[in-house]
């Protein structure tokens, strides 16, 4: 099994959206039963809560099944999860802080599985306090991760 995990601040928006169409794109291509795939918040603000609506709105309308409920990143993930993968700068730092010296994970931001070029910069920005416009940048964006992060993992792992 492939560990999979996603990490934003609270876990309520960003991470799992991308844990709900990475998901989706490892079902699709016919892998579900090689990946273990989660996510998580730095922070501990919504511990327990479900995604924020506008997640669930958007997952809903390209179809992705979302169902999640809202968890902290702790040490002892490090040593579960093959990868780590981070929404934005600030939540790289804090896992890079956070991860132990005993470390397994890769943990590096998920924009670091995209095309060349297509984004000007690697970072899912949090759609927290805007419209929908944002969820759905949000979405395209871990759409293309997913395809391209799926791509490195059954390459490197032979699947």
């Amino acid at each position: 099994m492939v560990s999979v995990a996603f990490v934003c601040l609270g876990n309520i928006c960003r991470s799992p959206m991308a844990e709900a169409v990475f998901a989706d794109t490892v079902n699709k291509a016919g892998y579900s039963d090689k990946f273990d795939i989660d996510s998580f918040g730095t922070g501990a603000y919504h511990i327990g809560d479900s995604p924020d609506s506008r997640s669930v709105q958007t997952c809903n309308k390209h179809n992705v099944p979302i169902n999640h409920a809202a968890q902290q990143i702790k040490p002892a993930h490090f040593g579960k999860f093959d990868y780590i993968l981070a929404m934005d700068r600030n939540n790289l730092a804090n896992l890079q802080r956070i991860a132990p010296k005993s470390s397994k994970a890769k943990v590096q931001l998920f924009g670091d599985y995209q095309r060349k070029s297509r984004y000007v910069d690697k970072i899912v920005e949090d759609p927290y306090y805007g419209g929908i416009s944002g969820f759905e940048k949000n979405f395209e964006q871990l759409t293309e991760f997913s395809k391209y992060l799926l791509d490195s993992i059954v390459k490197e792992y032979d699947l």
